[in-house]
């Protein structure tokens, strides 16, 4: 991995301007077991509720470390003037980090600028294409639990966030992909999967959190067999509680 000059201590790369402003929604990472709020996902919005993938469409490579750092400040900035309590879950691309003691700067400054804790901040490894060096990827992630961050692999057991991933990394958090986690309630293929993923987390030490939970059936199965922590589009409504107790 190349390195990338520095301007006061600030990767230059990070220093291009954006050519469109954003904003974020948080997902709640939901502990159904013990029915509270676990932790807070950061998701790109536009200004007016565009989708992700709107914004996500305007990130050109040359923008791609800009952004990065944008998505950190704002997620930080809008979560404090929120008033959130809990952990806040923060994506990022692993190839938008040349250096992470210099790409951590903004997080640190405005971590500090308006109170957040170290030990409250998630940053979720997401990847969208190949992982280019793998050592470079785990470069980082050490680098951030040394400094007191907890660390997820984003869209496990999809696309390239594959199980080979955990022979090199050592995530504090696994987070299940949709694509094994919908019908879970009734695919006997899918739940002989999340099972050997159950095993697997608590023989690695690492927390499993399911992601794009869409039905109470899903959900109920998920909890009975040992996944607490979930997420998506069913959890934050009102019916939880009652629904999962029925």
């Amino acid at each position: 991995m190349a390195n990338c000059a520095r301007v006061n201590g600030h990767c230059k790369r990070c220093e291009d301007e954006l050519p469109f402003s954003f904003s974020m929604a948080f997902q709640p990472i939901v502990d159904v077991a013990n029915q509270k709020i676990h932790a807070h996902e950061a998701l790109v919005r536009g200004l007016n509720n565009e989708s992700a993938f709107s914004i996500l469409n305007q990130v050109t490579d040359k923008l791609l470390y800009r952004f990065d750092q944008s998505c950190r400040v704002k997620a930080i900035e809008l979560a404090s003037q929120l008033g959130m309590q809990k952990p806040l879950s923060i994506n990022f691309l692993p190839n938008a980090v040349y250096e992470p003691e210099a790409c951590i700067q903004a997080t640190l400054e405005v971590s500090k600028r308006v109170g957040w804790p170290m030990d409250q901040l998630i940053f979720e490894i997401t990847e969208t294409e190949k992982v280019r060096d793998r050592q470079h990827i785990k470069d980082i992630v050490d680098a951030y639990k040394s400094m007191g961050f907890s660390v997820a692999l984003d869209d496990f057991g999809t696309g390239f966030a594959n199980l080979d991933l955990l022979t090199t990394l050592l995530p504090d958090k696994l987070k299940i992909d949709r694509q094994l986690v919908m019908n879970c309630d009734h695919d006997i293929r899918r739940q002989a999967m999340l099972k050997a993923l159950i095993t697997m987390a608590e023989n690695l030490d690492t927390t499993l959190i399911a992601e794009g939970v869409e039905t109470v059936e899903e959900s109920r199965w998920l909890l009975q067999a040992g996944i607490n922590l979930q997420q998506g589009f069913f959890l934050p409504a009102q019916r939880l509680k009652k629904s999962l107790l029925m």
